[in-house]
């Protein structure tokens, strides 16, 4: 890579200008009385200063400092990528019919260039869907960029990705990323990563659209906006579109695609609610409830490995520690902080730990064969009706075991367990429609 291809289609932050033939703009710009950030968007407000008087962005800080003695530098993206036969495309993996015409109505959408949502339940394969659009954007020489908000997603992802397109350069871009940057046809990165780009990618594929922060949050919506092409497009992959996005499609201001079923032909696995009257307390006393812990046992003596759902990373030590008074032992405990959470996932993906003791964040994007998944306190607030949808998901992702268990243990039967346990059944309502089986 050359010195100036780090800075195609890209904004990057100096106090001078560090090579010649850069388009430079205020870091900061004044508009009327305000500043307004030129990386995220974020309007500063009066305390916004640093001792020596300079105005600093504090809202994309985990990006590196921005202030007002700052410029971004940046050349227009020129393209200049191959435009590679077929695509790169080297997967030789099939699709199934329901995913064929899935897959035919995502291309015609990017041919088109028309922003486009793809719903499909989990496990139908949606990535795989996306293969012949991805395929026919390399081929026209289009710079593309798949985004998840969560880092999970893209850490598993890329290698499949650099797998079905072997030959297509890729660059993973997250925090803390061990590789370093490269301009290539294919970029795989958290949406955090856009705000350093700038019209620079003719498709965007967003994948987990709904999950948080993106979900939540106005500024990585608009570095989406911000790093697309303004001829360019993006196509959004869900299970659990958000009231938003569901409107836009009932307003028909959005193309959908609708997949109701999972690749293997299986439906969605249905939450089995239990009672646990005061599990909260007992877990204050060491204990955990005596059903949960028949259940656990049950899956170690079988050797059925297992993901346990907790509310807080504060209830993550006290669980650990009733388990191990319980004799369940094998596993252990992961959060968004945990410095050794891709190392954790890893483990329980090459089977050396039995079970992970987990938050939501791994709610969504990280597949385990053959797990069972228990929620504990499902009723929580923090586990919204998308994510005990997605938390479901995680069971019956492979066509080698199809099916298995899903488990929430609730203080109470709440709106949002109603609505999650609702929502499964209408999808494979559909689902059975189309021939799936239980």
């Amino acid at each position: 890579m050359t010195d100036k291809e780090a800075f195609f289609g890209r904004q990057l932050p100096f106090r001078a200008a560090p090579a010649p033939d850069l388009t430079a703009t205020p870091a900061l710009k004044a508009l009327g009385s305000r500043l307004q950030c030129q990386r995220c968007g974020h309007w500063l407000g009066p305390t916004d200063r640093l001792a020596n008087q300079a105005w600093y962005c504090r809202q994309c800080l985990q990006l590196g400092r921005l202030t007002s003695q700052h410029k971004l530098y940046t050349i227009p993206e020129p393209n200049q990528l191959p435009k590679l036969a077929n695509g790169g495309l080297t997967w030789d993996g099939e699709l199934s019919a329901q995913q064929q015409v899935a897959a035919q109505s995502v291309l015609a959408h990017v041919q088109s260039q028309t922003n486009h949502l793809l719903w499909a339940v989990t496990g139908a394969g949606k990535t795989e869907i996306v293969y012949p659009a991805l395929a026919w954007a390399l081929g026209q020489g289009w710079r593309v960029a798949w985004t998840s908000p969560r880092v999970d997603v893209c850490l598993e992802l890329a290698p499949r990705l650099q797998s079905a397109f072997a030959d297509v350069p890729q660059t993973v871009l997250y925090g803390n990323q061990p590789q370093p940057y490269r301009y290539c046809p294919l970029t795989i990165c958290t949406t955090h990563q856009l705000l350093r780009f700038q019209a620079a990618f003719d498709l965007i594929v967003v994948d987990e659209v709904d999950a948080f922060p993106l979900a939540t949050s106005p500024m990585l919506k608009r570095a989406i906006d911000h790093a697309q092409k303004p001829t360019g497009c993006h196509l959004l992959l869900t299970a659990t579109p958000g009231e938003g996005l569901q409107k836009r499609v009932a307003r028909k201001t959005l193309a959908v695609t609708y997949v109701p079923l999972r690749y293997h032909g299986h439906l969605l696995p249905q939450i089995d609610l239990q009672i646990a009257w005061r599990w909260r307390e007992q877990l204050g006393h060491g204990r955990l409830p005596l059903r949960l812990i028949r259940q656990l046992r049950a899956y170690q003596q079988a050797g059925q490995r297992f993901l346990l759902f907790v509310p807080h990373v504060a209830d993550l030590a006290l669980v650990d520690r009733a388990l191990h008074r319980a004799g369940i032992a094998g596993g252990v405990t992961v959060h968004a902080a945990d410095e050794s959470r891709q190392e954790k996932v890893q483990a329980m993906r090459d089977r050396q730990v039995s079970f992970l003791v987990t938050t939501t964040i791994l709610e969504r994007g990280v597949t385990f064969p053959n797990v069972a998944v228990v929620i504990l306190g499902g009723d929580d607030p923090v586990f919204s009706t998308a994510a005990l949808v997605q938390i479901a998901g995680r069971v019956g992702r492979s066509a080698q075991f199809p099916t298995g268990e899903v488990t929430s243990y609730c203080h109470s039967y709440t709106r949002r367990v109603r609505l999650a346990r609702g929502m499964i059944a209408r999808l494979n309502l559909q689902g059975r429609r189309q021939g799936g089986r239980p």
